[in-house]
């Protein structure tokens, strides 16, 4: 039995009613109950013709299905029940066998009869008269059982059998036995109760139709047919309700609830409807402003041999596209009036000329043979619906306005809540992409690819990021983080994690400063809010990498050629614990290698754990490595592609990002490094060095303008420096060039007024360079500019 039978119950209800006819409910009752709380599941109907009760006189019940596990049930042997200390194991699933007792010879023994005459006077009889689960506990469980599967069946011994009738609130249509094995647990009280409650429901949905095996009952007599004939209209009319409102309901999107509006009630209501909505369509308690306008959304019609009749309406264009709905109009009284009306009505017919036009263009048949329903959400119309028959068909009845003003109810319901979720997932989506890099840089010597995906539709937000922070001295960070859980809160507080990350990144700081920083402000956030975070900073001049990580699953490097290896680092402890000292590795980065930081969504679930899935993850990477061919590596595109089909429909649970990093490198040949004494000769010495190195690399063009910035900003460093100042020159897609000083003053870009005799160098700089940029570093600053290759 499941933990929470008030759980357990209303889940299987849920299931039993939305099953649209009898045959369906006993799957349904089936797929909740077996195995969750029975191992196999014997049901049998009222065969009687004619019989509302098949306790009645010469009652006959018919075998309509059985249910099993799908493991093999053992026979069960006559005689007292053991139970041993292992049993078989449990299957998950249920085979339900309609009109049949495939089966169930492992069960009871033998063939169950397939239809069972019960005497009024018999036990039977009188346990499915008294509408009660029956257990062992009572005297009249055997004697039943043996009327209705004979003398010489054999089910197991103890409380593990439960004959339940299945009563409705006009008499019992049949019963329902359930079936423990000996090496589970007996039926207990609470069972007795939640099994009889559930088998109400069950006899409800199967009073709706008979079995298919049941025979017709012969015609009563004109005047008892005239009787019944109301009576049976309103259970017809009764039953496409339920299942028409059960169609509708099960939609989400404002698209599928129209649709599956016009297919509930075509052909068995309406040969044609005719569906307009509100434009644009208020959200929540949005009050709309200007006039109300109806713009047409679907118009469906059944085909003509689905009622025998021609195609209709005709000619053409059922509609305008839009009507404006003017105050005082019969459209706008129809409207207020939210009650649906016939068209043949003067009111109804104003309307109608409205809706569709004066023009002729929309034919409608004579009579009742239209019906206007305005669709009301929560708080305001938000449309109208409009049922047709062709000519040749029955007019609409007066009940038929109260069927389609359920429809109407429902369908604007529905329509209601799509476009309010339509407008939460809406802003969750937004909310997520601004909390998420829109772009990736493209710092130099590293290429980057990043996906992400949420944890499920209903859940669009999260707390996993990646980022790429540009560094001074042409490095990059890397950071992946995973703030526990995937809602609104866990997104805040991943939003703050990430701005901390990206200004403590902007100071230089190494990695495991970055992080104990991070778990300061985390613990600031709140001692409930924990994250893991795995921070790396490459450098592509020196090819290293440097990691830092704080409980976050370890990084995977891909090596040209397909070698893939996970790489080892201290795990430590999530960010917001306190207390714990984070440590940093060093390792080699070669050139074409590719590092792959992830969330643990990408490698853990309910079907795997964490370590199994990094392991799929490694074979996986090393797998489309191979495919590029020996000493070539995957396109990052491709990679990421392949990566995450590792994760299979159904078997993700959290929010996934994936960050893939292609070392590429900056080459020994393509830096130039100088340390300059802060001189008054130093500017002088800049100049040569940087026109020479130009020269070296045959870029000449850009001589006398780099000349000029490496002037002015070696002397302004040299004004205010008192330590050696760098020059380092990068020739990659760009040529860049770096100052560093021991000044921790960042320069303020200025206009200079005609009387200063200074200030005009980071104007030449800004004006001449293709990008500049300043940076502090924990010894001081770095001032760079960039210039296109020419």
């Amino acid at each position: 039995m499941r933990p929470d039978p008030k759980h357990f119950l209303t889940h299987a209800v849920r299931r039993v009613a939305r099953a649209e006819h009898p045959a369906q409910v006993l799957e349904e009752l089936c797929g909740a109950t077996v195995p969750s709380v029975a191992d196999a599941l014997v049901v049998y109907l009222d065969a009687t013709p004619g019989s509302a009760d098949p306790t009645a006189s010469d009652a006959q019940l018919r075998l309509s299905g059985t249910g099993l596990c799908r493991s093999p049930i053992p026979a069960q042997p006559s005689g007292p029940a053991s139970s041993p200390a292992g049993g078989p194991p449990y299957d998950t699933g249920a085979q339900w066998h309609p009109g049949s007792q495939d089966g169930l010879g492992g069960v009871l023994g033998g063939a169950a009869p397939v239809t069972v005459t019960m005497a009024p006077s018999g036990v039977l009889a009188k346990v499915l008269d008294a509408g009660e689960a029956l257990g062992r506990d009572s005297g009249d469980l055997d004697p039943a059982l043996r009327e209705l599967l004979g003398p010489d069946s054999r089910v197991p011994h103890g409380d593990r059998v439960l004959l339940v009738p299945l009563a409705g609130p006009d008499g019992t249509v049949g019963a329902a036995l359930f079936l423990r094995r000996p090496d589970r647990d007996v039926f207990r009280a609470r069972d007795r109760q939640v099994l009889g409650e559930l088998s109400a429901h069950a006899a409800l949905g199967v009073r709706g139709a008979p079995p298919a095996s049941r025979p017709a009952p012969p015609p009563p007599p004109p005047a008892s047919r005239a009787a019944a004939e109301p009576m049976r209209q309103d259970a017809d009319r009764l039953r496409f309700v339920g299942a028409a409102t059960r169609r509708i309901s099960r939609a989400m999107d404002l698209d599928e609830i129209v649709a599956g509006l016009c297919r509930a009630v075509l052909p068995s209501f309406a040969d044609g409807v005719l569906v307009c909505l509100r434009d644009p369509l208020p959200v929540g308690d949005e009050r709309p402003t200007g006039p109300l306008v109806l713009r047409l959304h679907r118009f469906d019609r059944a085909p003509a041999e689905d009622t025998g009749g021609v195609p209709f309406p005709e000619p053409g264009v059922p509609a305008p596209d839009l009507c404006e709905v003017r105050p005082g109009s019969d459209l706008a009284e129809v409207l207020r009036g939210v009650r649906p009306v016939f068209t043949d009505s003067p009111a109804g017919r104003g309307a109608l000329a409205e809706l569709v036009g004066g023009g002729g263009e929309f034919a409608l048949p004579d009579g009742q043979r239209a019906i206007l329903a305005p669709l009301r959400g929560r708080r305001r119309v938000i449309g109208t619906a409009l049922f047709l028959r062709r000519p040749e068909s029955r007019p609409f009845e007066l009940n038929d306005l109260l069927v389609a003003a359920q429809l109407a109810t429902h369908s604007a319901l529905g329509i209601d809540k799509a476009v309010l979720y339509g407008r939460e997932a809406h802003i969750a989506d937004e909310l997520q992409r601004t909390m998420l890099p829109e772009t990736l840089p493209s710092p130099p010597g590293i290429r980057l690819a990043a996906r992400y995906l949420p944890a499920a539709e209903s859940a669009r937000v999260g707390g996993d990021w990646y980022d790429a922070i540009p560094l001074p001295g042409s490095r990059v960070a890397l950071v992946v983080g995973d703030v526990m859980g995937h809602s609104m809160t866990s997104a805040a507080i991943m939003g703050q994690l990430r701005t901390t990350a990206q200004t403590l990144a902007g100071l230089g700081l190494p990695p495991q400063e970055v992080l104990h920083h991070l778990d300061e402000q985390a613990q600031r956030l709140g001692a409930e809010h924990m994250a893991t975070c795995l921070y790396a900073v490459y450098d592509p001049v020196s090819h290293r990498i440097t990691i830092a990580n704080a409980g976050h699953p370890p990084p995977v490097l891909l090596h040209p050629g397909g070698r893939a290896e996970v790489l080892r680092m201290p795990p430590g402890a999530p960010i917001g614990v306190g207390g714990v000292d984070f440590e940093a590795v060093e390792l080699d980065a070669p050139g074409g290698a590719t590092l792959l930081l992830y969330t643990d969504g990408l490698v853990e679930s309910r079907l795997r754990d964490v370590w199994t899935g990094i392991e799929q993850l490694r074979e996986k990477a090393g797998t489309t490595g191979r495919l590029a061919g020996p000493g070539r590596s995957p396109a990052l595109e491709t990679l990421c592609d392949d990566v995450l089909d590792l994760v299979g429909p159904g078997d993700r649970d959290d929010d996934i990002a994936l960050l893939a990093a292609r070392f590429d490198g900056i080459m020994p040949g393509d830096v130039a490094y100088w340390s300059l004494d802060p001189e008054d000769a130093a500017p002088g010495q800049a100049r040569r060095l940087a026109r020479r190195t130009l020269s070296r690399w045959n870029l000449e063009e850009l001589g006398d303008s780099v000349e000029l910035l490496v002037s002015e900003l070696v002397t302004n460093a040299v004004r205010h420096s008192s330590r050696p100042v760098t020059l380092r020159l990068l020739r990659t897609d760009v040529l860049r060039c770096e100052i560093g000083d021991d000044a921790p003053e960042l320069p303020r870009l200025r206009r200079a007024r005609p009387t200063d005799e200074n200030g005009r160098g980071l104007y030449l700089v800004s004006r001449l360079a293709m990008r500049w940029g300043a940076a502090r570093l924990s010894t001081g600053k770095i001032v760079w500019f960039e210039f296109a290759r020419p």
